[in-house]
């Protein structure tokens, strides 16, 4: 696999989810690894089916801005998806959760996942208009942290809980990020 530099100098781009993707984010959630989902606090009997997932995700893609649970963004290299960021749940105008996926392991742990964040965080501050951002991954994960932390994000308070409907009794920490400090880190990306 190629290393950052290399990845730099080709293409990392970001989209909004499309009825295309369907597939690739089925496949990522019902084929991955089992040590994987769980080094993310993800308890695989609690995953959804095929169908379900099609039409969860088929109803989210339907649904205006403002009424969407979680709104999706497509991680690529050189146009071809390899990930996703999405917030669950969403509270449009005020607050949402994000979440952060690379789909193979051949481009974790390269150090593209914050390029990624910062190319993310305007759509999720401007198109929610959100005033406030977090992200609450399972504490014994260390690359989400790294990479939140790097991309602006403060670390709030750590504590135990089920996260998700997919997710385990864990210890989570939770980061956030005002649009205030997203303004003031990333001006450029809203000018």
């Amino acid at each position: 696999m190629k290393n950052l530099l290399e990845m730099k100098e080709e293409n990392l781009s970001v989209r909004e989810f499309e009825l295309s993707d369907i597939d690739y984010f089925v496949n990522y959630w019902l084929n991955a690894e089992r040590s994987h989902l769980e080094n993310m606090g993800v308890d695989v009997t609690k995953l959804p089916t095929k169908e379900e997932f099609i039409k969860y995700l088929a109803t989210q893609f339907e649904n205006p801005i403002e009424k969407k649970e979680s709104y999706c963004i497509i991680w690529q290299l050189n146009d071809v998806p390899i990930g996703h960021s999405n917030t669950r749940p969403t509270f449009f105008g005020k607050d949402a959760f994000m979440h952060l996926h690379l789909w193979n392991k051949e481009t974790r742990r390269k150090g593209i996942g914050y390029e990624l964040v910062k190319l993310t965080l305007p759509y999720f501050f401007e198109n929610l208009h959100l005033k406030e951002l977090y992200c609450e991954p399972y504490s014994l994960n260390p690359a989400p942290h790294k990479t939140i932390e790097k991309a602006g994000f403060e670390l709030m308070y750590e504590r135990v809980t089920i996260p998700g409907a997919f997710n385990f009794e864990q210890p989570v920490k939770r980061w956030h990020m005002t649009y205030e400090k997203y303004k003031q880190l990333y001006k450029h990306a809203h000018n």
